[in-house]
Parts: structure tokens; sequence; C-alpha cells
């Protein structure tokens, strides 16, 4: 049996860019006349491996589920349902249980999605390949090729492996996937000279899971399976751990203190009863229910059901989340780390700018009209191999289609001007020339049109069209202001001839040329963009641009986002790797663009971020992107035009690939990150309101005011609906023009545990309060009166702690309507409990008069006020600063 994984060949360290054909031919032991014969092709098989990408072995399922337990608040829910189970309270073990149960599911579910990434990297790959053996060609399964195979491409094909090319006509492949450029890129065979090139300058080689778009070649396979370029990026996603959230590390700590916090609590209420001359066997049932009720056993249902429709909100707004903690996350980034080529930009070839007879025009329609425009638009036309298909569509390299739509655009049909003058002849671009021309004959007579790099085409020029003078060094200075500003430029020329050369060669007919005009061309901003940028940098999110294009281009699309200044400081990715790790950590804070980095460099960015107590979110669509996305703290992927590898890899898809779309994920992220404190905030302050009124009594001289079946119904009653209800809580006003919350802040920050300490003691001195004065007047009431005043004061509460600044009285009760019916709910509950005659004997209730009952509520209420108080100190800077 054949083994499934390709071990590195010895040959993949070589850098097979610097070879001569014959001598890559040579040090693999093949003949590019003949091939492989096919018992060496199999020992070769046997000897490297299939080509075919690694994939990591699933963890088993059981041990999946089973993970999902590990975590300490979970551990705690369930030692607290164990003693719910032993105290006799049935209904609160089942609740408990499960809670525990639903989330494990979830979690097990989400988990899931990491093993698809290698799938979807192995769907990318070629199925089949055309490859020479013994001197006659066959077509072979793709994960048969082995490194010395001689294979043979054509336009359309999927590249099976990474291939040495030996031979080139005209071959161009799309390496998007790869390096993130839009351009295609032209294909040679001559040897380079640096070995250190980025991948997308390797122009002698095509790699697996790229495409050959024009053209045909023959290459000599170098590297096969995890060898190639696309398995060292299967390598990286496959050595990348998942990160914890900043949920996920503030709810554990959080569950750690509060465990060993309520364990300490409980063992002193219980001393300090036995020493008062306490029952024994009631002193223990007190203390384990107060055990139970402090640990908020709603938090992880909370927190999944904020999450899980947060994430059905955001469905609805074009962000699909592929895991859950992810819809948080988005509230602490402070770094959006994006791909330029098809997220912040169209990942579609424009014309920007046509420059002719010393000015520019901007619209190729409002082009004007006199001569040299109607030549230069002509030449657009004519001299161009893309075109329309059967539906409308244009086809053809992205270049040439950008072209084929500005002259479209102006007016200039190429089927019609084709009919006119065809074109008889032509000498096609290559990669050492810069330059094609294609002759054209018409009723006046032969034209040739000659495109190309101006440092190629302008020198062969002695003239210009139109009434200007041609100026060669002025023309040449506005192609480098051009270049400057991120373009990609063109230069036409023509030259009238007689008759067609008899012997044409490319030094005789390209010269003596006319020039006509200068094209810009460019991979433009998405329109959205711009004020998608802006919104980030409000919320106090840097956007940082992370492309495999040339620094120019990406300072000049990165200028006109906003992202960077106009002299901004650029890295591209041959600096970075000779940059130090101190060096760059002592520059990464200052630097908004990155340019010509591979996947690899990709990662030590988002690495050297975090390791300065960034939070980093990292969009992309390509296959290039995917371990970025995977090592980022999220990762945001394309719908529409991404690849599976990034989709599977990212925690956030954006189903409109809207770079816009981010930023309303991040708003949803920030509101229930509020919601959850909202609910932490509310459980904990009446928890340790609970705590410190049977803590407190004893030393107060009075009786443990409350029974362990009371324990657990406030518990059960208010820790349910009402903190349900705050999961749907609108957002706060000005949520995105505040700074993202640092990843390492606490989540009792900003006043928080003050509140809890404050407003839990107030809640105990109003309950304590009516007991006193229950006692005093002589009542036999003042169990039930304590009972009641602690159960309504958290509805006061609740409804006062909607927002950490606004007054209820400006919210408005109807602006959460579930949470006020929740409210309503509870009050009707407890009164049940305390009137309706066969439930007093349950919850060891007596009914209360009108007076005790008024007197209740209005200490209920003192609660809500008190909170109304504390927030206009925080609105007048007075608290919390």
């Amino acid at each position: 049996m054949r083994r499934n994984t390709a071990a590195e060949p010895p040959q993949q360290r070589t850098h097979w860019h610097l070879l001569p054909g014959h001598d890559v031919s040579g040090r693999l032991d093949v003949d590019p006349a003949t091939g492989l014969s096919h018992s060496e092709a199999s020992g070769r098989l046997e000897r490297h491996g299939t080509n075919t990408i690694r994939e990591k072995p699933p963890r088993p399922a059981w041990r999946m589920f089973l993970d999902q337990f590990l975590d300490f608040m979970i551990l705690v829910l369930v030692a607290s349902a164990i003693v719910s189970g032993i105290v006799g309270d049935i209904e609160d073990t089942v609740a408990i249980v499960v809670i525990v149960l639903l989330n494990a599911i979830i979690g097990f579910v989400q988990e899931v999605r990491a093993e698809r990434a290698m799938a979807a990297l192995k769907k990318m790959a070629a199925t089949s390949a055309v490859v020479l053996r013994n001197g006659q060609r066959h077509v072979v399964p793709a994960a048969e090729i082995v490194p010395g195979d001689i294979v043979c491409l054509e336009a359309g094909n999927v590249v099976p492996a990474d291939l040495r090319l030996i031979e080139a006509i005209q071959l161009k492949a799309d390496e998007a996937v790869l390096t993130g450029e839009a351009v295609t890129v032209e294909k040679s065979v001559d040897a380079l000279q640096h070995a250190d090139l980025p991948l997308g300058d390797h122009r002698n080689m095509a790699f697996k899971g790229t495409t050959a778009t024009y053209g045909r070649g023959v290459g000599i396979v170098v590297a096969t399976g995890m060898a190639t370029e696309l398995g060292k990026i299967a390598a990286l996603l496959d050595a990348g751990d998942e990160l914890k959230t900043p949920l996920q590390k503030r709810l554990a700590a959080f569950g750690r203190r509060l465990g060993t916090s309520v364990l300490a609590i409980c063992a002193i209420i219980f001393s300090v009863g036995l020493l008062r001359g306490e029952d024994l066997a009631l002193m223990f049932l007190t203390a384990v229910s107060l055990a139970v009720a402090a640990i908020p056993e709603a938090l992880p249902a909370i927190v999944t059901i904020s999450l899980a429709l947060g994430a059905r909100k955001m469905v609805r707004q074009q962000a699909l989340i592929r895991r859950l903690p992810a819809v948080e996350t988005l509230g602490s980034v402070t770094i959006i780390c994006s791909d330029k080529t098809g997220t912040l930009t169209e990942n579609r070839m424009r014309v920007a700018a046509l420059h002719a007879e010393g000015s520019t025009c901007t619209e190729c329609s409002d082009a004007p009209k006199q001569t040299p425009w109607p030549e230069f638009l002509t030449a657009l036309a004519l001299s161009n191999d893309a075109a329309r298909d059967s539906e409308g569509r244009m086809t053809g390299d992205p270049t040439e289609t950008a072209l084929f739509a500005a002259a479209s655009e102006a007016g200039y049909d190429k089927g019609v001007l084709s009919e006119q003058a065809p074109r008889v002849f032509e000498l096609p671009f290559d990669s050492d020339r810069k330059r094609m021309t294609t002759f054209h004959r018409s009723s006046s007579g032969l034209i040739a049109y000659t495109k190309g790099a101006p440092e190629s085409v302008l020198p062969r020029c002695l003239s210009g069209l139109g009434a200007c003078a041609f100026d060669r060094p002025d023309v040449i200075s506005t192609a480098e202001r051009m270049a400057a500003r991120g373009l990609r430029v063109l230069a036409f020329a023509c030259r009238t001839w007689p008759d067609l050369p008899a012997a044409p060669d490319t030094e005789s007919v390209e010269s003596g040329l006319c020039f006509i005009g200068l094209v810009g061309l460019i991979d433009p901003p998405r329109a959205e963009a711009k004020e998608a940028v802006r919104l980030c940098k409000s919320a106090g999110i840097t956007p940082v641009m992370i492309t495999g294009d040339h620094a120019a281009t990406a300072r000049a699309i990165a200028f006109q986002l906003g992202i960077a200044e106009e002299d901004a400081l650029v890295i591209t990715g041959p600096e970075l790797a000779a940059m130090s790790d101190e060096a760059f950590r002592q520059q990464v804070a200052k630097v908004r663009v990155y340019a010509r980095v591979d996947p690899a460099q990709k990662i030590r960015i988002v690495e050297a971020l975090q390791a300065q107590g960034e939070f980093v979110a990292m969009t992309g669509d390509g296959v290039n992107d995917a371990p970025a996305l995977k090592r980022a703290d999220i990762g945001v992927a394309m719908g529409k035009g991404g690849t599976d590898v990034a989709r599977e890899a990212s925690s956030l898809v954006l189903l409109d690939d809207n770079f816009a779309t981010i930023v309303g994920a991040v708003s949803e992220g920030r509101r229930i990150f509020d919601n959850i404190r909202k609910f932490i905030r509310y459980a904990m302050t009446g928890n340790s309101a609970e705590i410190l009124t049977i803590f407190l009594a004893p030393f107060l001289g009075m009786p443990i005011p409350l029974l362990p079946i009371h324990i657990l119904w406030i518990n059960l009653l208010t820790d349910g609906l009402p903190g349900l209800a705050l999961a749907v809580e609108p957002a706060e006003k000005g949520v995105m023009q505040r700074p993202p919350r640092a990843p390492t802040e606490s989540i009792f920050a900003h006043g928080m545990w003050q509140h809890i300490l404050a407003i839990g003691l107030a809640m105990a001195a109003v309950s304590l309060f009516a007991q006193a004065w229950a006692i005093r007047t002589g009542s036999a009431h003042w169990q039930t009166m304590v009972f009641t005043v602690l159960t309504l004061s958290q509805m006061g509460h609740v409804l006062a702690i909607r927002s950490e600044r606004e007054s209820l009285f400006s919210q408005g009760l109807s602006t959460n309507l579930p949470l006020l019916g929740a409210v309503l709910l509870t009050f009707l509950l407890q009164m049940a409990t305390v009137y309706v005659p066969f439930l007093n004997p349950v919850f060891n209730t007596v009914p209360l008069t009108v007076d005790e009952l008024v007197f209740c509520l209005a200490l209920s209420s003192v609660v809500f006020f008190a909170v109304e108080v504390e927030k206009m100190l925080v609105r007048r800077g007075w608290l919390y600063k």
C-alpha cells in the first residue's frame, strides 16, 4: 500500500529557479524528451509518497466531546449539580445538567470546523495531469506525479505540482491564491539571479494549485505533496494552535476566582453558624444552598444564547459566524490586518488614467476627439487579446480585459474595429522584450500597434502623434509619476507599413515607432472600503494592509483608503526576512503597509502584533491568507470571492466580500460583551447580597433570615428569565466611538467589582432592615418579608443596570420588552409564593398584610434609585474614571 504522506524530497531544498533547465533535468535524472519510465516513476512514488496534502489525524469524537467539560466554570457547575442532587433540589440539578450538556454539544460541533481546512486544500489540487513517460503523453492522477516527471500545461490547467519550467510559449499563470496578486504572471524559462525572490517573482516556476490562464508550457516536477508551496501552507495550518478568545480567558479566570471564593465564604458561614449554636443539619444545608446559589449557573447559557442571537443577527448583516466565541472577540479587536487584493480592492484591473499629447484623462468616455485620442483608443481595442463570450462577459487576461473595457466605454468596439482592420500578424508579448506588436490591414493601409512597458517602448519611438512634439524625457517622467501612484503603466505606439514585412523580426519591426500615449491601470479600492477604514479608526481600531503586491501599489492604495500617509513606511518581504525579531518588534507598531510578503511572514506579522498586546483580526480570501487567518485572534474570510481554504480556516466569513461589513460585526461584538458584563454584574450583585444577608444577620444578633428553599428559589427566579432578557439589550450609545477593550482587561473593570460589593451590600442592608423592623414590631412575618425584599430588589436592580451610564428614564421601559415581561412575571411568581395557599407550606411563607407588602416594595425600590444615582455620578465623571 502506498504511503499517503509526501515526505519532503531532498531536491525541495534546492533553489530550482537559479538553475538552468539542463541542470534541473540532470539533478533529477530525467530526459526532458522522453520523461521517466513507468518503473522509475513507480519507484519514486514509493520513495517520496503520493502528491497529496498530509492531513492531521483527527481527534476521536469521544475525546473532542469530553474536552468540552474541562473548562473550570463547567467543572464548578457539575459540582453544583451533584450538591443540588444531594440536597434534594432535583429541579436545579436538571437545569444545570441541561445547560452543561447544551454547551458541550455546541462546542463539540464547532471543533469539527478546524479539520475541514485540510480537506479544502485537497479539493484545490488538480485531479489529473498530462505527463511524458516512456516518450509518450499519459494522463495520470495528480496524486501519482513524482519529482522528475515532465508535465505538459495548457491554458485552463490547474498546476498539479511545483514545476521548473523548461518551455513556456506565451504562458501566463494566475497565482492570486498563493501571492494575492490580481495580475497574471508572464512565465519564462531562463534561470534567475537571486535566491531570495518573493514567490510572485519566480517567473520560471509554476506552483501547485495555481492555474495556467494563457499559452502552454512544459515543466519538470521539483516538489510534490507537502514539499510544494501549497504543502508548506498546509503545514503552517497544521501547526497552528487554536487561540482562546478574550471572553474564554476572562470567564475561565472568573470561574476559578469565583469557585474558590464561594467555597471559602460558605465554610465561614457554616463555621459561624455552628459557633452560635445553630442546628448542624440546617447550617450544612444553608451553606450548600448558598454555594449553589452563589454560582451563576445561568452564565454559560446566557453567554451561549447571547453569542447565538448575535450570530443570527450578523447573518442578516452578511457576516457568517463559524465559531461562536468569535462574535464577542470582535469587540476586543485592536488591529485589523487586511489583505489588499479582493478585500480592500475589487480584484479587477481597471484603466485609471490615459495620458496623451501632454494631457491626462481619467474617464475614457471623456477622452478628447482630436488626434491622437481616437488612434489611442483604437489601439487599446485592436492590440488586445480579450474578447466577449456568448453571454457578453469579458474573457482573457485581467490587463487585456481592462483595456478592452476602457475602449468599449469610449465607444470603440473591438468587434466592429476588427472587421474594419483585421489582425493579420502579431509578435506576441514576452517577458524579455516586455512588449507586443499586432499588424492590422485597413482600407488606408497596414498599421502596427506596439504596447508594453514604458522603458521598453519609449526608447524605440522617434516621434509622436498629434500637434505636440515628442518629448521623451517628459513622457518618461509622466510614466514614473503614474507608477508612483501605484498604477501599472503601459506605453502605446504605432507605425504604418506599405506592406507586411517579408521576414518580420522584433528589432526591425519594433523600431522607428510613433508614440501614442500611456495607460495607467490599477486594481481599484472598493467603493465602501474608505468609509469602512474611517469607521474602524473612529472605533479605535488600526487597519494594516498586508499584501503580496508591489510596494508602490500597496502604498498608493493604502493612501487612497486612509490606512497610511502618502510617504508611509512600507516593509517588503525581503526586508522583513532580513530583520531580526527584536528589530521587527521595535518597528511593528509603526508600520501600516507590508508588501511582497509570503504566507509565513504574514504569520510573523500577526504574532509580532500579538506580542505587543494587540488583539488581531486578519481578513483575506486566498490560500496564502489561510495560515494567518487561523493564527490571528479572529480570522475573517471572504464568502463570495474567497477560497474554501480561507473560509475553513476563519472564524468569520463576510458573505458579501465587503470589508465594511466587519465594522457592523465589531459593533455587534461590543454589544454582546456589554450584555454579558451586565448579566455578570446583575447575577453577582444578587448573589453577593444573598451571601451578605445570611453572613451579617448573626453578627447583628438576628436569626438566619433565609431557609435553603428561599435561597434556591431566589437563585432560580432571578437568574432565569430576567438574566436571559439582558442578552437582547440594544447597544449602548456611542458603542463605536470608544476604544477597544484592552485584551488583558479584567471582566470586572470600569467599576464593576465596586458596584457588586456596594449594591450587594445595599440589597443586604434593606433586607436586614426589613427583618429588624419586623422583629422589632413583633411581626411573625419577618422571614417572608426578607424573602420578598431580596427578590424584588433584584428586579429593580436589573432594570437599573440596562445601561452602565444612561438613566432608565431616558432609555424608556419599552426599549427591552422581553426584560420588562420577565420582571413582571418574576413579580407575579414571587407574589404567588406569598399569597397562594398551597405554596405557603412549600416555601415556608405566610401572606403579608397590605402595609407589610407596601413596606417591602418601598425598601426594594431603594436599590433601583441607588443605581440611578451611581450612573449619574459616572456620567458626571465623579465615579469610576
